[in-house]
């Protein structure tokens, strides 16, 4: 017998098999890597792939557009003097309960300023302090509040939730053609109180939105009753702990999954700018992204399976944002951008231009002609429900005990209030409506509400991008 002849079958069948096992393995390895979906461990993205829910565009062709073409240009846009200062009033006392809650950290704190320190151009009327400090330095060391004694850490700290208010001696002066050039404009919604004395400017750049410490019961209650008082949801749910949303109708489903995405988009912020502490006084405290942090916000075993859909959400929350830039480019494309500077000013319009010009050439927009739509008398009544309920949720921001997390969370409520506004106006819903440039009797944005709506819009492209590093973080 021809042993060898059978010896060296077997051989070549060996060879088939583990081929094909290494074959079967890899398939098996790339599909749970692409979905996640895997029983055994779903993780944090086991959701995102397929289509945005409620709508037609998939999720894969919004991160390509994000990551690859919107993410750097808005980046690069928001870093401009126009978009970088904001005016707002953090000072409001909270409508709804005491406000016991303020941050415990002396660094949460903001500093305030003698009249004399003040520039005039940032004065008011009567003389009275805006809370404003010198010259902007970023890097310059924390000087003590009053009655308290500086730490024994000589180094630049990174200053823990404190809220830098300083702005330079060139940005004060534009200020006061700012306003001369926004006073000149019509306003259409009420916003802020520019006139009131707690009204300040602050540079975005000084205070990025990131992880400040601020944790308990004071941020659970804000998002407890942000879900709980404003959120339309089944009777017998409560919080934002609730997943079935099958019960409400689309009005319903969009307004809560918009505040559900903006939810996710902040912790995705607080996990990608997370505190890491100096190991000794005189070291180096650092931000940077924290796998666990963002495990711990949107893994389905530690969410109890809701967390992928939270962040889900967020691409949702981007696609109404999205349209609504879209939907107002002829008017956006039209604006000045003003800011004394005719060099800055020419070329800041450019580079929206080409922003919008991006947004534009995307194919699958939200669609907000097939909101209330029905009976007359009753769309009327629920798109009314739905501005009371968003303008609560904007009240409740001022009962935010962190400065610096207060200040994000009123520019993004707000910037998402601009995009409803935008969304409900114009010449019609749809995708081929637009809001016009050459009707401002009809509508009108101010300076706060454009600053609002590209800062508010910049946060959203900032954490689908941050989601992209931490699926490769934890991959």
């Amino acid at each position: 017998m021809n042993y060898s002849k059978y010896f060296n079958v077997f051989v070549i069948f060996g060879l088939i098999v583990s081929i094909d096992s290494v074959k079967n393995k890899s398939k098996k390895n790339i599909g749970s890597s692409a979905t996640s979906s895997t029983s055994q461990s779903p993780g944090c993205f086991c959701k995102l792939f397929g289509e945005v829910d409620d709508c037609t565009c998939k999720i894969d062709s919004l991160e390509s557009l994000n990551n690859l073409q919107v993410y750097p240009r808005l980046d690069s846009l928001l870093a401009r003097n126009f978009f970088r200062y904001v005016k707002v009033n953090l000072m409001k006392e909270c409508p709804f309960w005491a406000d016991d809650s303020k941050c415990a950290m002396k660094n949460c704190a903001v500093k305030t300023c003698t009249a004399e320190q003040l520039p005039y151009g940032l004065k008011n009327a009567d003389g009275e302090c805006n809370k404003y400090a010198k010259e902007a330095q970023p890097e310059s060391p924390r000087t003590a509040p009053p009655g308290e004694k500086d730490e024994d850490c000589s180094e630049p700290r990174g200053d823990l939730g404190y809220l830098n208010t300083t702005i330079s001696k060139e940005s004060e002066e534009a200020f006061k053609d700012w306003t001369k050039y926004d006073d000149a404009q019509e306003t259409f919604c009420e916003l802020d109180d520019d006139t009131s004395p707690n009204m300040q400017y602050v540079d975005l750049l000084l205070n990025p939105e990131r992880y400040t410490g601020y944790k308990g019961e004071s941020p659970h209650r804000i998002w407890n009753s942000i879900y709980k008082e404003n959120c339309f949801k089944p009777a017998e749910q409560s919080g934002y702990n609730s997943q079935s949303l099958t019960d409400l109708c689309l009005e319903k489903r969009v307004f809560y999954r918009m505040i559900s995405g903006l939810h996710a988009s902040i912790n995705i912020h607080l996990s990608h700018q997370y505190l890491f502490p100096a190991s000794t006084c005189y070291g180096i405290e650092t931000w940077g992204p924290n796998n666990d942090e963002f495990q711990s916000r949107f893994d389905h075993e530690k969410t109890d399976g809701r967390g992928p859909q939270w962040l889900k959400n967020l691409y949702f929350t981007y696609l109404v944002e999205l349209r609504a830039l879209e939907k107002a480019a002829p008017y956006l494309e039209q604006e000045d951008y003003f800011t004394g500077d005719d060099e800055e000013d020419v070329s800041l319009k450019k580079g929206i231009k080409d922003l919008l010009r991006v947004i534009k050439e995307f194919p699958n927009h939200f669609d907000e002609s097939r909101l209330f739509r029905g009976n007359k008398k009753e769309a009327k009544a629920l798109k009314q429900e739905f501005r009371e309920h968003f303008r609560n949720i904007s009240r409740i921001m001022d009962c935010v005990g962190c400065d610096k997390c207060k200040l994000w969370g009123k520019i993004q409520v707000q910037g998402m209030g601009t995009a409803l506004k935008i969304l409900f106006s114009g010449d019609g819903m749809g995708p081929q409506s637009t809001v016009s440039a050459g009707s401002k009797r009809k509508f009108q944005l101010r300076r706060t509400e454009i600053v609002s709506l590209f800062n508010a819009f910049g946060r959203l492209s900032s954490s689908i991008h941050a989601v992209e590093e931490f699926r490769r973080r934890l991959s």
